[in-house]
């Protein structure tokens, strides 16, 4: 029987360039991620990847992170040699201003 993987992603934090808003955002006080929240946790299956979680997730983050996640649901190494760990990986979305500070785990089952 093949092995089944699942992804947990956990949002370590969300971080705050003031001065990058105040500087060049339409509104300068857009402050952290609405998105997300500090310390949640996300579980994905092979079904839900390609449906971007119906909506539960925001589209420019998994834009950013979706790779890796395909990589760990197919029982791949996300960061071999890098982390300590290779079935975790830290990463963040694209967004300069407010980034989103991601850890992604393969779960083996």
């Amino acid at each position: 029987m093949a092995n089944i993987y699942k992804v947990k992603i956990t949002v370590l934090r969300r971080e705050l360039f003031k001065d990058l808003q105040e500087t060049y955002l339409a509104d300068p006080a857009s402050g952290k991620c609405p998105f997300f929240d500090d310390g949640q946790e996300i579980m994905v299956e092979n079904e839900d990847f390609f449906r971007m979680l119906n909506g539960k997730f925001c589209a420019e983050a998994w834009d950013s992170i979706s790779r890796y996640v395909y990589a760990a649901l197919q029982g791949g190494s996300i960061m071999r040699g890098w982390t300590n760990d290779e079935k975790v990986m830290i990463t963040c979305c694209n967004d300069g201003t407010r980034p989103v500070i991601f850890k992604i785990e393969r779960i083996d089952e």
